[in-house]
């Protein structure tokens, strides 16, 4: 990451910093991915087909953690990458899933041509960025995007509320409302295919929202 003292890149380092504090348990506590979320995991198989069909299986898993959905859509048949700001969730991404490619970076520049991709996921990594820079991250994702091509968010939903920031187990986070993360893609060139709100489960204490989105 940049030296530079900039709103952005401290951002960036502290929530690097404290991903790489608790690394390990957090891949423990994440290990079993989506294997008790049915609904999850459809809308996961569901995201798959459609970058398979649209001509493309070139996925960027932004925000990968220690890589268990990067693995699962490679599972389905697609080549999948996975980029994560923490040097130390990445080396355990490598450790257990070594014949996929991971490596260090941040969701707001990637180093990726202009519509070199057929989807991107952002799985639970949007979460903590700052509410004034979420426009600018969904900008990044549509230009490495080729038309066509498909954007998987998964966040932790509002429930009436505005924006909202909550008090994350590892860092700051923010819920959002589902109409306006869908507003802020349509803006960014993403429109909006489906949607699904998943209440709390056991153990959960907020309501899930994932957006499924494509590239115009």
């Amino acid at each position: 990451m940049s030296g530079s003292s900039s709103p952005s890149s401290s951002y960036l380092r502290t929530t690097a910093d404290a991903y790489d504090a608790l690394a390990e348990r957090y891949a423990d506590f994440v290990r079993d991915g989506l294997a008790h979320l049915p609904l999850d995991r459809s809308l996961v198989t569901a995201f798959a087909d459609l970058v398979r069909e649209s001509g493309s299986g070139q996925v960027a898993d932004l925000g990968c953690g220690p890589g268990y959905l990067t693995a699962a859509l490679a599972e389905h048949g697609l080549d999948a990458s996975g980029i994560d700001l923490s040097p130390a969730l990445i080396a355990i991404a490598r450790r257990r899933y070594p014949r996929l490619r991971f490596r260090t970076g941040s969701m707001d520049a990637l180093a990726v041509g202009d519509g070199g991709l057929g989807g991107v996921v952002s799985w639970y990594s949007l979460i903590h960025t700052p509410p004034e820079q979420l426009p600018s991250y969904l900008a990044e994702f549509r230009r490495v995007l080729a038309p066509g091509g498909y954007a998987l968010l998964g966040f932790f939903e509002s429930e009436g509320d505005p924006v909202t920031p909550f008090d994350h187990k590892v860092t700051t986070a923010y819920r959002w409302p589902v109409d306006h993360l869908a507003h802020l893609a349509r803006e960014a060139g993403l429109t909006e295919n489906a949607r699904l709100l998943r209440e709390p489960g056991e153990g959960e204490r907020f309501r899930h929202g994932r957006l499924l989105l494509r590239a115009v």
